[in-house]
C-alpha cells in the first residue's frame, strides 16, 4: 500500500445468544446505551464490543458473554466477519465517536454465536441488565446490520446442529424428548413427524433414562433423559441421522 492510504483499526466483536425456552428459539437483545431520540426506533442491538488493544477476538466475545450472562465458558463460535465500508453509516459513526471516543470512518465487526440453558436464574440475571430475550421469528428491526449477522448465526447454527451434539447445550440437564423435538423444530422453522423422530433417537443410543418424571405441569409427565456422551462421541452417524430431517 501507498504511504497516503488510510489504514482502520476499528474492529468489534457482536455476539448472537441463543436461548431455548422449552417452545422458542430466543435472542438476547440489548439496548443502546444512549438517550438519543435519533435511535429510538431501533435502539435494540445484538450485545457487542470494540476489541481492547491486549485481547484477542475471542477473549473480547467471552467478555462480552460474562457481560451480558454472568457465564464463562459458554459454548461459543466465530460466524463470519461483516466488513462492508458502508455497513456503519454516518449517523452511527457519529454515535461511535461519542460513546467509544473512536473517531473512524468504518467498523470492521467479526461475528459469534453462543448458546445458554435459559433458566429462570438466567432470565432474571439478563433482565437486571436490561436486556431482553426475543424470539427469533419476532425480531425485524435492528441496528446497522445486526439483522444480518443474527440470520448469518441462525444458518450456522442449523449447519452445526445436523452435524454434531450441540442441540443438548441448549436443553435442560435432564429434558423430555418432546422439548429436544420443540428445540429442532424452533430452530429449522418445521414440523417433524413424532412417530419417526423417537424411533431414531431411541435406535441411537444417545439417550439415558433418569428414571424421573416431569413435575408441576399442567399435561401428563413426561419422562426426562440426560445425554450419553460416549454414544455421543461414538456414534456421530448416528446423530446425524437423527438430526437430519
Amino acid at each position: 500500500m501507498g504511504d497516503n492510504v488510510q489504514t482502520n483499526s476499528a474492529i468489534s466483536v457482536d455476539c448472537v445468544i441463543f436461548g431455548f425456552d422449552g417452545v422458542n428459539i430466543k435472542v438476547l437483545l440489548v439496548r443502546r446505551r444512549t438517550a438519543d431520540p435519533l435511535y429510538h426506533d431501533r435502539e435494540l442491538k445484538l450485545p457487542g464490543a470494540m476489541i481492547r488493544e491486549n485481547e484477542t477476538l475471542p477473549e473480547a466475545a467471552s467478555r462480552v458473554l460474562e457481560g451480558s450472562t454472568g457465564l464463562k465458558d459458554i459454548y461459543l463460535k466465530q460466524t463470519a466477519i461483516f466488513s462492508d465500508p458502508k455497513r456503519v453509516d454516518e449517523s452511527e459513526l457519529d454515535w461511535i465517536g461519542k460513546y467509544h471516543g473512536i473517531h473512524t470512518v468504518r467498523v470492521v465487526t467479526v461475528g459469534y454465536y453462543a448458546l445458554v440453558k435459559l433458566d429462570q436464574g438466567m432470565i432474571n440475571y439478563t433482565r437486571r441488565q436490561g436486556a431482553v430475550w426475543m424470539n427469533v421469528d419476532d425480531i425485524h428491526n435492528l441496528i446497522m446490520d445486526h439483522m444480518d449477522i443474527l440470520s448469518d448465526a441462525l444458518t450456522v447454527l442449523q449447519k452445526d446442529i445436523l452435524w454434531s451434539p450441540i442441540a443438548f447445550k441448549l436443553l435442560p440437564k435432564k429434558f423430555t424428548v418432546r422439548q429436544l423435538q420443540n428445540l429442532l423444530e424452533a430452530v429449522f422453522g418445521i414440523e417433524i413427524d413424532n412417530r419417526n423422530f423417537r424411533k431414531k433417537l431411541f435406535a441411537s443410543g444417545i439417550l439415558i433414562e433418569t428414571g424421573e418424571m416431569e413435575k408441576n405441569v399442567s399435561h401428563k409427565p413426561a419422562r426426562l433423559y440426560t445425554v450419553n456422551k460416549n454414544a455421543v462421541g461414538k456414534k456421530k452417524p448416528d446423530v446425524v441421522k437423527i438430526f437430519t430431517i
